[in-house]
This record gives C-alpha cells, structure tokens and sequence, in this order.
C-alpha cells in the first residue's frame, strides 16, 4: 500500500468505514481504471480472498461499489464509479428516509400527546427536512460537477 493509499484509508477510517472496507475502497480510488479483481486486491493488499469477499459485499450494500463482469475473463470485477459520493449520499438518503417513516408510524401508534410519540414525530419531520435538502443539494452539485463532464 503506497502514501496516498495509506492516507486515504487512514481518513476513511476516522470517518466510521471498517478498516478492511477503507483499504479496498482507497486501493479502488487512488487505481487509474478505478476497478479491480479480486485476485489483484488480495496482491495488493496482502490480504485473504475473504477479507476482500466480506468488504466487498459491505461496500456494495452502502452503494460505494459495483461489480461487473471482467471482458476479457470470467472473473468479477469491483468498480467504483466517478460518482460514488453522489450514488452513496442518494442510498444513505433513501435507508434515512425509510427510518424517518418508521419514526412516523410508531409516533402514530404511541399518539402525539405521548412524550415518546411526540419525540418519534419530531424525528421524522426533522429527517425528513434534512434528507430533502440533502438531496436537493446533491443534485444541485451533481449538475455542476458532472462524473464526465460535457
């Protein structure tokens, strides 16, 4: 693993990413292709195929990566695309959204006169509002800053 490697994990790390999961995504950023094998993950990383495995399957479900088919073999490549900010704050916004609706409905079950029910609903319409601007916000920037610029 190189400086810029080792620094980017080390970043990602601080901000709540399991460490495994940081080495693999830093090895996907800081590749030219942006993609990789799993074999060529384990040389890099000095790691076992389940290491890399388990990573994978992490990131994939918090929308930081993608897998596709190798063209010129059978083995499965992991991408990570030039909007993986974009594509990762629009699933963290959605899995928000889900939770603030679950907050919504307890509060109805547990009534609005009720400490809890009340404490539920403020949650939801707060998530709610703040998921909104983030999104908006997101594809504002979006715009701007396109993955390939035109």
């Amino acid at each position: 693993m190189d400086d810029v490697d080792a620094q980017s994990m080390e970043l990602m790390v601080q901000a709540g990413l399991p460490q495994m999961m940081a080495r693999v995504l830093a090895a996907l950023f800081t590749t030219d292709s942006g993609s990789l094998t799993s074999a060529e993950l384990v040389r890099r990383l000095h790691v076992s195929p389940a290491s890399i495995s388990k990573a994978i399957g992490y990131l994939e479900t918090q929308a930081l990566i993608r897998r596709e088919r190798d063209p010129h073999s059978r083995a499965e490549r992991y991408v990570i695309d030039d909007d993986v900010a974009f594509q990762s704050i629009m699933a963290g916004a959605r899995a928000q959204t889900r939770i603030a609706e679950a907050c919504k409905i307890a509060a109805r079950k547990l009534g609005p006169t009720t400490p809890a029910g009340a404490r539920l609903e403020n949650t939801s319409e707060f998530l709610l509002h703040v998921i909104d601007d983030l999104v908006r916000s997101a594809k504002h920037w979006h715009k701007v800053y396109p993955a390939h610029p035109v």
